[in-house]
């Protein structure tokens, strides 16, 4: 059985391109809001948020050209948002901290 280290770095790797990104940084955190909406009794809008970060990961998915991991795995909804906080963290790390310029 493949290590969650070796899940997060196929996830990577089928994760490259800055659009797909981008729409799965936006569609997970949605995905997840809505399912905690539906859990607290606002169905209707925990449903669209739902169905909308979906549709934002699967124009993502289209972009980049492969089909969405969890088709090789129940295990990818989990990667995904762990996923997602790396990306976010790695984001604010380089924008708070960037590269010096060689002497």
């Amino acid at each position: 059985m493949p290590s969650f280290a070796q899940y997060m770095a196929q996830y990577d790797h089928e994760h490259t391109h800055r659009w797909n990104k981008l729409l799965h940084g936006i569609g997970i955190p949605i995905i997840l809001a809505g399912i905690v909406l539906a859990c607290l009794a606002f169905w209707r809008v925990g449903a669209a948020l739902f169905v909308g970060g979906w549709i934002l990961l699967f124009v993502g998915h289209r972009v980049e050209g492969n089909k969405p991991a969890f088709f090789q795995g129940v295990i990818y909804f989990l990667v995904g948002p762990v996923w997602i906080a790396k990306e976010i963290r790695e984001a604010i790390i380089r924008r708070n901290h960037p590269p010096r310029a060689a002497d």
